[in-house]
C-alpha cells in the first residue's frame, strides 16, 4: 500500500485541534490522549511533534501573541502606543477567552511574548516614563486586557424579565443584556481603556512637571 503523500499529522494540524478543543471544552480538558483522539491517531503519534503538552501551550501561545501589534509605540506617542497595543491585544485573546489563564501566567520565555514586552517597554520609557512605572503600566494593561476577556459580564444574566422585575427593581432592563452582549463587552473595555490613559496622563504630566522645576533649580545653581 503506498504511503500517503501528505502526512497525517503536522504541529500545524495539531495546534488547530488542540485550540478547538480548548476553545470547546476549556483548558483543564486538554490532554494529550483526548486531543490524540480528536485527530485520530494514538497519543504516541503526538510526541514526535510536541514532546510535552507543556511545548504544545507554548507554541499555542505564541500563535496568539503573533498577532498582537506594538508598532504604535514607533510613533513616539506613548498614549497612541498604549492604546493601540490594547486594541489588538484584546483583539487576539478575545477569539481564544479558555486560553487566557495560561496567557494570564506572565509573558513568558517565547519570542512574541518577549518581543511585545520589550516593545512596550522600550516605547513607555522612550516617551519619558520611568522604568519602574513603565513596567507597571505594562502590567495594568494586561489586567484590563485579561479581564475583559476571561468572561462577560452580560452573558452572566438571563433572559427571563421575571428573575429581575420584583427583587431587582434597578435590574428591570437586565434580561436585555445578554443579546446585546459583544457589543456592551467591546464597549465597557473601551471606557475602562480611556479612563485608565486618562489616568495616566494626569500622572504623566505630574512627572513632566517635576522634572522640569529639576532643570530650573539645576540651571539657577
Amino acid at each position: 500500500m503506498p504511503r500517503p503523500r501528505v502526512p497525517l499529522l503536522s504541529r500545524e494540524r495539531i495546534r488547530e485541534a488542540a485550540l478547538e478543543l480548548i476553545d470547546r471544552d476549556g483548558l483543564p480538558e486538554l490532554s494529550m490522549r483526548k486531543l490524540a483522539a480528536e485527530l485520530g491517531v494514538q497519543a504516541a503519534s503526538l510526541y514526535g511533534h510536541y514532546p510535552t503538552k507543556n511545548d504544545l501551550l507554548a507554541d499555542i501561545a505564541a500563535g496568539i501573541m503573533a498577532g498582537v501589534d506594538t508598532s504604535a509605540f514607533g510613533t513616539g506617542d506613548w498614549r497612541t502606543g498604549l492604546m493601540s497595543w490594547a486594541r489588538s491585544y484584546r483583539a487576539a485573546l478575545v477569539r481564544h477567552p479558555n486560553f487566557v489563564p495560561h496567557l494570564a501566567a506572565g509573558p513568558g520565555t517565547t519570542e512574541e511574548a518577549l518581543r511585545a514586552a520589550d516593545a512596550v517597554h522600550g516605547g513607555l520609557v522612550g516617551a519619558g516614563w520611568p522604568p519602574r512605572q513603565a513596567t507597571m503600566i505594562g502590567a495594568a494593561t494586561r489586567y484590563v486586557v485579561m479581564g475583559s476577556t476571561v468572561g462577560s459580564f452580560s452573558r452572566g444574566f438571563v433572559d427571563d424579565v421575571q428573575v429581575y422585575r420584583d427583587r431587582y427593581p434597578h435590574l428591570e432592563q437586565a434580561h436585555l443584556l445578554r443579546a446585546k452582549a459583544d457589543e456592551i463587552d467591546a464597549e465597557s473595555f473601551e471606557l475602562a481603556l480611556e479612563s485608565f490613559v486618562s489616568g495616566l496622563e494626569i500622572r504623566f504630566t505630574a512627572i513632566e512637571e517635576r522634572r522640569a522645576r529639576r532643570r530650573e533649580r539645576s540651571a539657577e545653581s
